[in-house]
């Protein structure tokens, strides 16, 4: 049990302004196993008065590129040391299979914390320009109070996406982890503490909708990155929009991955197990559409099958389980509910259902979808669980299609023998990512996401780019 009775504002644990807590619940055991404040109205204009006063008069945005990189590194190493923490305690929260959390929960938080402390010694934090009345020096300086909102499906992840940028650019920050899996920035707090991060600079404080609505539209902030769904990202680029507020939202995706004639299908099949079912179906980006030729589709659909139906569902921490339970039972419910919609669809289940596969915990059988139209609600809308619908193309032409007749635009991937080909199909996709004979995301590289998947991007230069604003220093030839 960790139980918690503070926030972190103002490099402080200081007491919430409410009663109020947050029960934090096993998926597993269906437990309690942690409990935290749940912020308030209040508890926001605290820690935005503290993120303000660190812009404003503190010392972090006065130091040089160098300096803050420093302070970041050391909480970069102290992140490298305590992985495994890390990662049992997004399993133990959320649900993420242990195997999945080492790397995706834990791993690749800290490269994405690394990479911008590397970046800040070789971005151009300003240059020299001959502008045609005369010389111009352009700056890029911090965007100011950053708002960091983060869902609970990866919440190192989608922290660090934001704070470690924000981090280096010189902007202060205010997170708001999801209800469901606080507990992980609990422990990253103390790592910033520890790392020596000036007070006020980080300020974390979780709660629900209502209060992270609040802290959207707070006077205070100056930008707004959140994570999290479409519909949400919907009504908080409308505030921002309204304020004139700067703001990058990474939402929800529906990725297709088209499987070329000439794959090889034991290699690809292998492959669709972290690309299509990472962290129990729980991502964004995972490739949950599968689009075979007919002159493969039963093929694909028999190793497809026979590869979701073996899958070892179980205990996330025991590192023989390859799918966990999914994060509350609303969830298991959910995606419950989209295997019936499937069903009544005409779909045809080919392996999974809506058989649990334990009484204890919200556990959802991994299932895959066979004799799919791209019309149905099962291939359009985000059901993010274990749940592969598998759909068939004439050819390639309709192959392209398919993939980009979707309302999202995140991730996507294809599948062939012929790698230089793949990259030539993976153009034609219309999405802010999309693999060959692999899905995955490099620190280096821009995230994002085209059509309802989002604005703006995350991950490389471009990254940090979003927490600066460009400033112009004209002056006498």
């Amino acid at each position: 049990m960790r139980e918690h009775d503070r926030l972190f504002i103002g490099g402080e644990w200081t007491a919430p302004a409410g009663t109020g807590t947050i029960d934090v619940i096993s998926p597993h055991t269906e437990e309690v196993i942690g409990r935290v404040p749940d912020g308030t109205e209040a508890d926001m204009d605290a820690a935005v008065a503290a993120a303000r006063r660190a812009f404003d008069e503190g010392p972090w945005p006065r130091m040089t590129p160098a300096e803050r990189a420093e302070k970041v590194g050391r909480l970069s190493a102290i992140y490298a040391e305590r992985q495994q923490q890390m990662a049992d305690l997004v399993t133990a929260e959320m649900g993420s299979p242990i195997l999945f959390s080492v790397f995706g929960q834990a791993a690749i938080p800290q490269m994405v914390l690394q990479y911008y402390v590397d970046l800040a010694g070789t971005y151009a934090w300003e240059d020299e320009r001959p502008g045609m009345l005369g010389p111009v020096t352009v700056t890029r300086e911090p965007v100011g109070v950053v708002a960091a909102i983060v869902p609970w499906n990866v919440p190192q992840f989608t922290l660090m996406l934001k704070l470690a940028p924000a981090l280096i650019a010189g902007c202060t920050v205010v997170a708001k982890p999801s209800p469901e899996t606080p507990l992980d920035s609990y422990l990253l707090a103390e790592w910033i503490k520890e790392a020596g991060i000036p007070d006020g600079v980080v300020n974390i404080v979780p709660a629900g909708r209502e209060v992270g609505a609040y802290l959207v539209a707070h006077p205070g902030v100056d930008k707004v990155s959140f994570t999290g769904s479409t519909a949400a990202g919907r009504k908080i680029g409308a505030v921002c929009g309204e304020q004139l507020k700067r703001v990058t939202l990474e939402l929800g995706g529906k990725s297709a991955a088209i499987v070329l004639d000439d794959a090889d299908l034991a290699s690809t099949i292998e492959g669709f197990k972290m690309a299509s079912l990472m962290n129990n179906g729980e991502a964004c980006a995972a490739q949950t559409r599968i689009l075979a030729s007919r002159r493969r589709y039963d093929e694909v659909a028999d190793a497809l099958a026979t590869m979701v139906g073996g899958l070892t569902v179980g205990d996330p921490a025991d590192y023989s389980s390859e799918i966990g339970p999914l994060v509350a039972r609303r969830q298991q419910e959910r995606v419950e509910n989209y295997i019936r919609i499937g069903q009544d669809e005409g779909a045809k289940i080919i392996t999974g259902g809506l058989n649990r596969p334990h009484d204890r915990g919200w556990y959802v059988a991994p299932t895959v979808f066979g004799d799919v139209r791209n019309d149905m609600r099962i291939a359009r809308e985000e059901i993010f669980g274990p749940v592969l619908v598998l759909i068939p193309y004439e050819d390639e032409e309709d192959a392209v299609r398919i993939a980009n007749d979707s309302d999202y635009g995140l991730g996507g991937s294809v599948w062939t023998g012929d790698v230089d080909h793949g990259v030539e199909v993976a153009r034609r996709i219309r999405t802010g990512s999309c693999g060959v004979n692999l899905y995955s995301l490099d620190p280096n590289t821009p995230f994002g996401g085209f059509k309802n998947s989002g604005l703006g991007r995350e991950l490389g230069p471009e990254g940090l780019h979003a927490y600066l604003e460009h400033k112009s220093i004209p002056r006498p030839s």
